[in-house]
């Protein structure tokens, strides 16, 4: 597999953003940013949809403990039905950065979107999880992150399968919401059974 590429702009600190959670009917959205350290490589990094969640968990832990800075930005299901789920994404990754111990002179997202941070000049890249390592190890520093905040949802929700879908619009999910209606974590901004039953959940 090609080692993906160390950085977008030469000789500046650089931050990688990603989120995870947009397309999900439940929970919060969740970015990470990361500053990498170019003196120690963490081989295996790749857009975090692509690989398992026990290579995941390890990445996780290698990112933690060899990158020069990381932080996430978490915006709840609550934000998200004020403020729609891009916008939620953009707050999201603007917290995140604001978390990182050391300011990055460069900042680069995945994706086609972003609001600006400050004056830090940045850069959008379209499936950048799978062209830039910092972009990688932000997209599983999210995931891992907001994933384990849905497992532990799952404790007090079962029927809802959040353990295994963590939010995602599965037909056991969907099947769960018809059934017992909504819990506090929905975004009810969102269509939540995919029909046109939207209306009935809130009579």
């Amino acid at each position: 597999m090609n080692e993906l590429l160390p950085n977008y702009a030469n000789d500046l600190i650089e931050a990688g953003c990603d989120e995870a959670g947009r397309g999900c009917l439940a929970g919060p959205v969740v970015a990470a940013a990361v500053i990498l350290n170019p003196k120690k490589i963490i081989h295996g990094l790749n857009d975090s949809k692509k690989i398992n969640e026990s290579k995941r968990k390890f990445l996780r832990d290698k990112i933690q403990s060899n990158a020069t800075s990381y932080a996430i930005g978490i915006v709840s299901n609550k934000e998200i039905d004020e403020i729609n789920i891009l916008n939620a994404s953009f707050l999201a990754m603007h917290r995140a950065i604001e978390g990182l111990n050391l300011e990055p002179e460069h900042l680069i997202i995945d994706g086609n979107r972003f609001n600006p941070f400050k004056k830090t000049p940045h850069v959008c890249i379209i499936k950048g999880d799978s062209k830039y390592q910092s972009i990688a190890a932000a997209s599983i520093l999210a995931k891992t992150c907001r994933d384990e905040i849905m497992v532990n949802l799952n404790k007090e929700h079962d029927q809802y399968d959040w353990e295994n879908n963590k939010g995602y619009p599965t037909s056991k999910h969907r099947k769960a919401i018809s059934e017992y209606g909504i819990t506090i974590h929905h975004r009810t901004s969102f269509n939540l059974l995919g029909h046109d039953k939207q209306l009935d959940l809130f009579e």
